[in-house]
């Protein structure tokens, strides 16, 4: 009897019902679709609005120091870079010795005024011995400013020689010292032969007027071409800006007496040769 009754008891007890298992994927994304909706349902905070009080305080505290400091500070290395640029690494500060044209106060005189005229007298103030002055030079009448090359036009230079003055001669006779003018009367004389009876008794008196005129054509063009290369030189030099003219005086050259040929100059002269006999 007993073991119909426990028989009958296992039979009457049912399973117990077993709850879902839900994936962790959904279940992920159960727990954010609730956080969202409590997100969503929770009031977004409000700012404070500040009072007139607070906002003057604020404006109060700020200081425009700070950014005048930093536009100063910005301005400071970009002077020192595009001094560094300009003068090919020399300088960060504009400390250069040969600054360009564009950054000389006397190069934006000479722009604005145009072209000066000075008397020879006062190109002579401007040979280099004063230091506050620009060196100038004349070639032809062209007076130019060669204060970029001091060293070299400036007292005790190789061509001090040439500065305050037009000395035209002197670049074509290459005696610096004694050709300091524009007188260009006799320079030609360099290039001509010297007379020579050994050699001259063989040319007929027809030939030897040919010869003579030919020769000294010959010598004038040599000047001429001489000379035109300096004019050249500085015309076409942007290290030597233009500055004016020299004023001469009424009928000069004639009004100097005509000078001799310089002792260099007279040296290199030769005698003609003697013509090659036909046949």
């Amino acid at each position: 009897m007993a073991d119909s009754d426990a028989a009958a008891a296992v039979r009457r007890r049912k399973p117990e019902a077993k709850a879902p298992v839900t994936p962790p994927s959904e279940a992920t994304d159960a727990a954010s679709s609730s956080e969202d909706s409590s997100r969503k349902a929770a009031p977004a905070p409000q700012k404070k609005k500040k009072n007139p009080k607070a906002k003057l305080e604020d404006e109060d505290a700020y200081s425009p120091y700070v950014d005048i400091l930093r536009v100063i500070t910005f301005l400071l290395f970009a002077s020192c870079g595009l001094s560094y640029l300009i003068s090919s690494g020399e300088s960060f500060f504009w400390g250069m010795k040969d600054p360009p044209n564009y950054m000389k106060v006397d190069w934006w005189k000479s722009q604005l005024r145009g072209p000066v005229y000075l008397t020879l007298t006062e190109l002579a103030q401007f040979d280099g011995t004063d230091e506050s002055k620009p060196i100038y030079l004349a070639i032809n009448g062209t007076i130019y400013d060669v204060s970029a090359n001091r060293r070299t036009y400036g007292p005790g230079g190789s061509y001090h020689w040439f500065a305050g003055c037009d000395a035209s001669r002197g670049f074509v006779t290459g005696c610096f010292a004694e050709d300091r003018t524009g007188d260009m009367r006799g320079v030609e004389d360099m290039f001509l032969p010297l007379d020579d009876q050994a050699v001259d008794k063989h040319f007929t008196r027809d030939e030897f007027e040919a010869l003579r005129a030919a020769e000294l054509a010959e010598a004038q063009r040599k000047v001429h071409e001489g000379l035109l290369h300096w004019v050249n030189f500085f015309a076409s030099s942007k290290k030597y800006p233009f500055v004016g003219y020299v004023k001469r005086p009424a009928g000069w050259p004639g009004t100097e007496p005509r000078r001799k040929l310089c002792k260099a100059a007279a040296e290199q002269r030769k005698t003609r040769t003697v013509p090659p006999k036909e046949g």
